[in-house]
């Protein structure tokens, strides 16, 4: 694989809570759950420290275990992170660290590709339209709340409220049966990611990008997948995000796209294979 990758925090005063990295044959790319100011999470770390050591663990795991699904690759990480959070952190809190997780990498004459979260993977076929995988685990419980806080104006009282009862409600059902899987604490996230194998004869070149990136199709219809893979192969992902970022700064009250925040932490991947 031949692979470019960026990355932005969604302010320069706060540090990124995405992580990409990638080999000449796997990538991971990791989207930190980020927090509502002020809510306890049982975890003295934070969610930078986490998403950079669950995707340096689960990178080395997906080069050196080949014996290993790539699900269960993933359970290896989650595991072996937390074991390094120590005693004085509570796994259990339901606010505990944690990320959306893409990952692929060559298996044989196949790609192998693993998504849990909202983040999306976007196969490049040598022929027909692209294939997006991920945001695959929506929470119905919690849509309507999060349309109520796409209604209030950012910065106010009233949409702070409403994100912190948000958060709560999807902290309360994710990893639980009844919301959304995510990687935290527990390794049982891993069996519900969105699995699988595709010839790498059939493909050109696959992406990965955080929510804030997708955000170039996904919320501000900048252009088709198409047309972002197209971008990524020309100009690479810097100028995608940078895209993004353009149409961030003319919308900064949410009006025009309604989002949760003005500006998120933006990570996109391209790997030609």
């Amino acid at each position: 694989m031949q692979v470019q990758l960026a990355g932005e925090a969604r302010r320069p005063d706060r540090e990124s809570e995405d992580f990409a990295a990638a080999t000449s044959e796997a990538l991971v790319l990791l989207d930190g759950s980020s927090s509502p100011t002020g809510l306890e999470s049982g975890c003295r770390h934070g969610t930078a420290w986490y998403v950079r050591r669950l995707g340096v663990h689960l990178l080395a795991r997906l080069t050196d275990r080949a014996d290993r699904s790539i699900a269960e690759c993933l359970a290896d990480a989650i595991a072996e992170t937390a074991a390094l959070h120590g005693g004085r952190c509570d796994l259990a809190h339901p606010n505990t660290p944690a990320a959306m997780v893409v990952a692929a990498r060559r298996h044989g004459a196949s790609l192998e590709y693993l998504v849990l979260g909202d983040s999306l993977l976007v196969l490049e076929p040598a022929d027909g339209p692209p294939r997006v995988i991920g945001d695959n685990q929506r929470f119905p419980g919690g849509e309507e709340l999060r349309r109520q806080v796409w209604s209030t104006v950012p910065g106010s009282a009233e949409r702070a409220a409403l994100h912190l009862e948000y958060a709560l409600a999807v902290r309360a059902a994710r990893n639980s049966g009844n919301g959304p899987w995510i990687a935290a604490a527990s390794p049982r996230a891993a069996a519900h990611a969105e699995t699988g194998f595709v010839p790498l004869a059939d493909l050109r070149a696959v992406a990965a990008l955080s929510d804030g990136a997708a955000r170039f199709t996904e919320r501000f219809g900048l252009g088709s997948w198409g047309d972002a893979l197209r971008l990524l192969g020309e100009s690479g992902p810097a100028e995608l995000i940078a895209q993004v970022r353009a149409v961030e700064r003319t919308d900064a009250t949410c009006e025009r796209w309604p989002r949760g925040k003005a500006h998120d932490d933006a990570s996109a991947l391209y790997a030609r294979l």
